[in-house]
């Protein structure tokens, strides 16, 4: 029997009601409120906390770092790590700066999360005052610890009433938003703008430790002093195991623009992927892969692909129901507790359970809006990842739409190629898979060791590499920038293994390129930008390049193409290095075809109806790079392993004549 058909009838009372929280209700006509007034339940006697291995691994590394001089600090904790009892443990660790700095200030952006740190505070420290600054909540800038949300300190002169001297130590909650303004602001009124003797200590927990949009972290915290990865976290059982299976979506989002943190523009975002079809295809997805699942947790891009998607699931027979940013605190917090009760399988949400929700008995997440932010695939994936009786793993469906976009996928995370398309793999065949590729670049017997992997539908290891008969056969493949353009929105071009050009007009360019070098007995990879600029004319010198100049190091491939796309967002022609640009899809100039024709035969000369300016100009960078050099090693290393296989060929027909066996002899 099928649920009834979910009506906008239904729907709008829900997400526009004027009832208000109880709690909101119940709060005092004070110029402020304290927690104990927000949950008059609260117990009052501390309740004791057991510290995981880690945990106080990482308090000592916070401890030992302040010794040494230190004062704004980074803690990298997974999702499900417990980021909230590490940093409200600190409060009693941290010794006060003098007598008289005694105070503690927690900063956070969501209301769940302000909520959820002034509980915590509350239960362990019960002899301590605890004060929310929030919406209608106003602090009295006296406590012992104070919650705050950061639009609210932040607006007007609210900040005011907090005296800097007195504070010791300021938290901030997902601190990998603390370069946003707001955050600035008030880490300049504390005094930690930069580093001062007086200021007080500070510290930030985040799961995703770095910036889409490029901003520099290290304009509020100098140096990370601990991480656990959420792979090690599962490896050491303290994070449930984790299955990928990953769908290509028949969603065209090539047109979506992009918004002004670099992710898609959410409103033509969601008309992409908010078609029927789409959605049909996502909802089979989950019954053939997770309808045994008990508890489904489904990401849209706003209401509309949430209502459209719930349909979908309800026309199907499922049980979804939904929750939105709009929805009221009571509504959400019932419909809630039932779906960590089991009374239905699917919950769909759109800007809701990304960061600081925790709901540990989900064993399925699907991922059905595409983005481009790292960080916010692993806050999505991470809702899935905690421990719970009864659990053995979470699935995640990952609706991936076409990759040349500059979607991020899970396969990503694990340093594959977005294309890898996977069904039903462990975070060890990823990590298997990974190696696999890594110990296959690195072989210098292969024909060619930028080749791509063509294993579709499954992680079976199966790796096969493409041969080039000619540079211009070289140049033409496209397959190399797939990886950094589903990070992207520039025209980088791969010019030889791990190593990206961006172009200027002018000549100036950009070099993005892959280290590896050894640490503690390992191959450790990392990557560095360089920026080497056209010397102007009439300067005497033997190149037309000025000496390069290093822009940045990073650890991650990703981190390293967000910060050079942010230098040359404010240095180059954002119409020239667009990839979307409308220029790219007009025909090749003649000059453009000019040079490349010199590559081929008279018999096959290019017209302007056979490539575009884009691809000329990109064709064009790899053979100014090294494509002609690169192409010659190639070949070189092909003609080397024809002659290698013949002369085995030679060897094992030899073997053969010297063996004596009983049988027919061969004429």
């Amino acid at each position: 029997m099928r649920l009834s058909r979910l009506t906008w009838r239904a729907v709008v009372p829900l997400l526009h009601s004027s009832r208000k929280p109880s709690y909101i209700r119940a709060l005092p006509a004070r110029p402020y409120s304290t927690l104990q007034e927000l949950n008059t339940k609260a117990p009052r006697q501390p309740q004791p906390v057991k510290l995981r291995a880690y945990q106080e691994e990482c308090i000592q590394s916070v401890l030992s770092s302040i010794e040494g001089g230190h004062k704004r600090l980074g803690i990298s904790l997974a999702t499900g790590s417990g980021k909230t009892v590490v940093f409200t443990q600190l409060i009693d660790r941290i010794r006060p700066i003098n007598q008289n700095a005694k105070k503690t200030l927690i900063l956070a952006h969501r209301r769940e999360l302000v909520e959820q740190a002034a509980r915590h505070c509350s239960n362990a420290y019960p002899d301590k005052t605890v004060d929310i600054e929030m919406g209608k909540m106003h602090a009295s800038g006296l406590a012992d610890i104070t919650v705050a949300s950061i639009q609210s300190i932040a607006s007007g002169d609210r900040i005011s009433k907090f005296d800097p001297s007195r504070f010791k130590l300021v938290l901030v909650d997902e601190a990998h938003h603390i370069v946003a303004p707001g955050y600035l602001r008030t880490l300049e009124y504390f005094g930690l703008d930069q580093k001062r003797k007086e200021s007080p200590i500070l510290v930030g927990v985040s799961a995703t430790f770095s910036r889409f949009d490029g901003l520099r972290l290290g304009k509020a915290i100098d140096e990370i002093v601990y991480h656990k990865d959420y792979v090690d976290m599962i490896g050491d059982k303290w994070l449930s195991d984790v299955i990928f299976t990953t769908v290509a979506s028949t969603a065209d989002i090539r047109r979506v623009r992009s918004a002004a943190n670099g992710d898609f523009q959410p409103g033509e975002l969601s008309r992409a992927v908010n078609t029927e079809q789409v959605n049909e295809v996502t909802v089979r997805s989950w019954l053939a892969k997770a309808q045994g699942r008990k508890s489904t947790l489904v990401f849209c891009v706003d209401i509309a692909h949430l209502m459209g998607l719930t349909q979908a699931f309800r026309d199907h027979g499922i049980d979804a129901r939904f929750v939105t940013g709009d929805t009221h605190k009571v509504e959400r917090s019932e419909r809630l507790s039932a779906f960590k009760r089991g009374e239905f399988p699917v919950l769909v949400n759109c800007g809701v359970f990304t960061e600081g929700t925790d709901i540990p008995n989900i064993d399925c997440v699907v991922l059905a809006r595409p983005t481009r932010s790292r960080n916010l695939l692993v806050q999505m994936i991470g809702r899935g990842m905690r421990l719970h009786p009864g659990k053995t793993n979470c699935h995640i469906i990952d609706m991936v739409s076409s990759l040349e976009t500059g979607i991020v996928t899970a396969p990503t995370l694990f340093g594959l190629d977005p294309s890898e398309i996977v069904e039903d793999a462990t975070m060890n065949d990823l990590r298997k898979l990974k190696d696999l590729k890594t110990t296959d670049d690195q072989e210098p017997e292969k024909p060619d060791s930028t080749a791509q992997s063509s294993s579709k539908g499954s992680v079976n290891g199966q790796i096969t590499f493409t041969e080039y008969d000619s540079v211009f056969d070289l140049i033409s493949d496209t397959s190399g920038e797939n990886h950094i353009r589903s990070i992207s929105r520039y025209s980088w071009v791969q010019v030889d293994q791990g190593k990206y050009i961006l172009s200027a007009p002018d000549g100036t360019y950009i070099r993005l390129q892959a280290e590896r070098s050894e640490e503690n007995e390992e191959i450790v990879t990392k990557f560095s930008a360089w920026e080497i600029r056209v010397l102007p004319r009439g300067i005497a010198s033997r190149s037309p390049y000025a000496t390069p100049r290093q822009l940045l190091k990073a650890t991650t491939f990703a981190d390293a193409v967000h910060g050079s796309d942010k230098y040359a967002s404010e240095k180059f022609p954002a119409g020239f290095i667009i990839r979307r640009a409308k220029w790219r899809n007009d025909p090749a100039t003649p000059g453009q075809l000019k040079f490349l024709n010199k590559l081929r035969g008279a018999e096959e000369q290019l017209t302007k109806d056979d490539v575009t300016m884009g691809k000329a100009a990109d064709m064009i960078t790899k053979l100014k790079h090294g494509a002609r050099g690169r192409f010659t090693t190639l070949d070189a290393d092909r003609r080397r392993k024809q002659r290698h296989a013949a002369t085995l060929e030679q060897q094992e027909a030899r073997k053969l004549r010297e063996v004596v066996s009983v049988g027919s002899l061969a004429a």
